[in-house]
């Protein structure tokens, strides 16, 4: 499938350290059914794109970076982009985009929508996986039973009830947790190192399934997003 090219519509700062970038664009055929949708966004070399886009081999297309889609329409794609001051590639570009700024993605991919038939979800996170739990906490139903843990000093306005914890505080929040009674189905994603210690004690103390995890890193602290994916494909490799 070649890239899909969108424009910046406007965009919004929703917390000191978030940019919500709004795109619109032809042909956004993005609703795979996922909560956790995402989209593989290509960033500009040299303030462009080559004109043979869809043609160029993928060693040397330009710079990706992964993000979840925080909502969508049939005519736009909204997007949010953590920003830490001026290093890295995604979120300097967010905080100075203006509209008419150009982008390319492809995608979406995804793995994940809350399981109606549970009795209760568990959703943990940390700034990187907040998109895609406020996309799921905003699927489920008003009178769900919802046990929500962000790992963010800067908390946003959303569905259900939600703990705002220090994200070093998560993994000792979330053993803590008063477990509701029932099956639980749960969406566990972000820093590689977190999510390796939280799953360890869903998996190992608390016994759920692998039908019960939706469970990954999203990044690892130190690596950029190329480095970690090479990294988990190697990773993969060695344990087939």
């Amino acid at each position: 499938m070649p890239p899909t090219r969108i424009q910046v519509r406007r965009t919004e700062r929703i917390t000191p350290h978030m940019v919500r970038v709004t795109f619109d664009g032809d042909n956004l055929a993005v609703d795979n059914g996922f909560t956790d949708r995402y989209v593989k966004l290509m960033f500009p070399i040299d303030g462009g794109f080559p004109p043979d886009l869809d043609t160029l081999p993928r060693d040397q297309m330009p710079p990706r970076r992964t993000y979840t889609i925080r909502a969508a329409t049939a005519d736009e794609v909204t997007i949010d982009f953590v920003h830490h001051g001026d290093s890295g590639l995604a979120g300097p570009w967010a905080a100075n985009a203006k509209p008419g700024d150009e982008l390319y993605f492809v995608g979406p991919g995804g793995g994940y929508t809350p399981d109606p038939t549970a009795d209760w979800h568990l959703l943990i996170g940390d700034e990187a996986a907040l998109p895609a739990i406020g996309a799921a906490l905003e699927q489920l139903p008003a009178d769900a039973t919802v046990r929500a843990m962000v790992g963010s000093a800067e908390p946003q306005d959303l569905p259900h009830d939600v703990t705002w914890v220090d994200p070093a505080d998560l993994v000792d929040t979330v053993k803590q947790l008063d477990w509701p009674a029932g099956r639980v189905h749960a969406f566990v994603h972000g820093e590689a190192g977190l999510v390796k210690q939280l799953r360890d004690h869903l998996a190992g103390d608390r016994g759920l399934s692998r039908e019960q995890l939706s469970i990954s890193g999203y990044w690892r602290r130190g690596l950029h997003e190329d480095a970690f994916q090479a990294e988990k494909r190697t990773t993969a490799a060695a344990a087939r």
